[in-house]
């Protein structure tokens, strides 16, 4: 009698969560909290490599904020010439979103969207918004401009790059210190369907 082995899974979860070239920025933090800049290869809502100056170790925890992305975590499962490979653990409803956000990214230029929305900036209707800044109270500050990923605002308060702060109910992390100011990158990208001069964070 010959017996018959079942197939494995594995190949069904990859084509599940297939991986789409794809380069957006970012900036990752390793378990000793030390933060590095970075740039996808690919990426799924499963997984995703990274160009990456320092690897880490296999088995160690990383947290990446991706423009356009936004956060994400997972364990380093791979090294690569260039960086390393993360398999995320995200929650379900976190997952559905990335495949959509990449969806949409790879499809845009088809679909007859802007070239890159990252890019495109708009000064919003709603000029003043409150900065609720980690360990700190809130503050009023004004709106230079907002993108899809991001914001920069004018105010005296200057957090150190990393510090988490909230735009009204909008959260991020500040990314660039600049005379009179600075600019956070947004743990969510902003929905394009919301994303107009009528925004309010």
């Amino acid at each position: 009698m010959t017996l018959k082995l079942k197939p494995l899974q594995k190949p069904l979860e990859r084509r599940r969560h297939q991986r789409v070239a794809i380069a957006l920025v970012g900036r990752y933090m390793l378990e000793d909290k030390r933060e590095f800049s970075c740039q996808t290869v690919d990426m799924s809502p499963g997984g995703v490599a990274l160009v990456a100056p320092v690897r880490g170790e296999i088995g160690e925890r990383v947290v990446a904020y991706l423009e356009q992305i936004g956060r994400i975590e997972g364990k380093i499962v791979r090294h690569t010439e260039r960086g390393f490979a993360l398999q995320l653990s995200l929650p379900f409803v976190k997952r559905e979103k990335i495949a959509n956000q990449l969806t949409w990214l790879i499809n845009r230029d088809a679909l007859g969207m802007p070239e890159d929305r990252r890019h495109e900036r708009i000064v919003p209707h709603l000029r003043h918004a409150i900065l609720t800044i980690e360990g700190d109270r809130e503050h009023v500050v004004k709106l230079i401009d907002v993108s899809m990923s991001g914001a920069a605002v004018s105010t005296p308060a200057k957090p150190a790059v990393g510090t988490r702060v909230a735009l009204g109910k909008t959260s991020g992390h500040v990314v660039r210190i600049f005379e009179g100011g600075f600019a956070v990158a947004f743990d969510e990208m902003i929905d394009a369907e919301n994303f107009d001069e009528n925004i309010k964070l």
